[in-house]
């Protein structure tokens, strides 16, 4: 782990998704944080001590999914596939698919190992899956400002944490994306999926993956868009913690009733043509009971 000092920082955007902004001051206070997202390695350690048994690997329960087709309810995660070609990218169910057997051992799924990836970022981890982990080693998921001050790295005010290009000289900085969404990945960064923690530049504070790879969970509730106290419009909150969990479940879907955290830092399906969140303050709204083939996970340490 690298410990931080914590200081004062702008948090989110004005000038890219509504959800980033507003841009505001922050303080944070010191704290340890993993300089790698947590991998298949050290989470296959987790779960050989503990026994645990993550959310991908339990069949769902009916009463909390009413309507669901039978053949849903089974051990199962969301695997991205790429299309045969150009389609909408209004419809994310064109690239995600339901695959039984898909779990962290299992990435792509049940015919799919970790040979060659043990030291990958873990995948198909539910928020509390992630926390299982967390408590396990004495540590806690980050903050959402917690997580985005490491990201910075003291530069705010760039496009990226490293600059206002995204391949400055040619240089690949982080996995992503190259090429047209969903169907055509160049891999000219050298990966179609994930790739090995610490394979792409550190940032200014020592920490790995901070950018692409994969998203990685924080602690906080989501909601669309920073809150401004309205009666101290004027001072920087100190280590804030976000939404309240009522604010978070989505308004599109009423009728389904599973809070949302907010997920940091993109994947490697982040692209130009889609999904510009390869950024510090870009966020994700991920609802807890769902893990995919593109969500991890690191940890931090507060004295």
């Amino acid at each position: 782990m690298i410990w931080l000092q914590g200081g004062r920082f702008r948090m989110g955007s004005n000038a890219h998704y509504a959800e980033e902004a507003p841009a505001h001051e922050v303080e944070v206070s010191g704290f340890w944080i993993d300089a790698t997202p947590v991998t298949n390695r050290q989470f296959a350690a987790f779960v050989e001590a503990t026994g645990h048994v993550t959310l991908a690997e339990r069949a769902p329960e009916a009463a909390d999914y009413p309507g669901a087709l039978p053949e849903l309810l089974v051990p199962a995660s969301l695997v991205f596939t790429p299309t045969s070609g150009p389609v909408s990218l209004s419809d994310w169910s064109q690239w995600w698919a339901w695959v039984p057997g898909a779990d962290w051992r299992h990435p792509t799924g049940p015919d799919s190992s970790l040979e060659g990836l043990m030291d990958h970022p873990v995948v198909h981890v539910a928020a509390e899956d992630a926390e299982a982990y967390a408590r396990w080693a004495g540590k806690s998921l980050p903050t959402e400002a917690e997580w985005e001050y490491a990201a910075w790295c003291g530069s705010e005010g760039f496009e990226f944490a490293w600059g206002d290009e995204l391949e400055p000289g040619g240089r690949h900085m982080a996995n992503v994306w190259q090429g047209p969404f969903p169907f055509a990945n160049s891999a000219a960064d050298g990966f179609v999926r994930t790739s090995p923690v610490g394979h792409f530049p550190a940032n200014g504070f020592g920490l790995y993956d901070m950018i692409g790879n994969v998203w990685e969970w924080t602690a906080d509730w989501y909601a669309k868009g920073h809150a401004i106290d309205p009666d101290r419009p004027c001072c920087a909150p100190r280590n804030p913690r976000g939404a309240a969990q009522e604010e978070s479940y989505d308004p599109a879907m009423p009728q389904i009733r599973i809070p949302r955290r907010v997920l940091k830092g993109g994947s490697h399906l982040c692209a130009p043509s889609y999904c510009r969140r390869y950024r510090p303050a870009a966020r994700h709204a991920q609802a807890i009971d769902s893990s995919t083939s593109h969500i991890g996970f690191r940890c931090i340490r507060r004295p």
